[in-house]
């Protein structure tokens, strides 16, 4: 009971809210949002899940870049494995081998 009572206090909130700023600005209610900055929103309401991904972003990167159709894949990369500029090289030898070695 509790919990309804608070969810409609937010409710009743963001209501007055909307309401004040649509005094000081020009302004409609699209209802809920589904892409900001380019970033997609994704909702499970059922699992109680929001989430938000940027796939149309690095669609437009690649497109721009003339590399939409380059393969796509998991990152030459162990998960978890933590770099740190300690382990940068130091010496002109290690730097000159590290020239030879392409980034991926």
């Amino acid at each position: 009971m509790w919990t309804t009572f608070c969810q409609l206090e937010m409710i009743k909130m963001l209501g007055d809210t909307k309401a004040w700023l649509s005094t000081q600005f020009s302004m409609k209610d699209l209802g809920e949002a589904s892409y900001i900055l380019g970033i997609k929103i994704f909702r499970d309401k059922s699992k109680k899940i929001l989430g938000m991904t940027q796939n149309s972003y690095v669609e437009k990167v690649l497109k721009r870049f003339k590399m939409e159709h380059s393969k796509r894949g998991f990152l030459p990369m162990r998960h978890g494995v933590k770099l740190s500029k300690k382990q940068s090289p130091k010496t002109d030898e290690e730097l000159k081998r590290m020239l030879d070695i392409p980034y991926a």
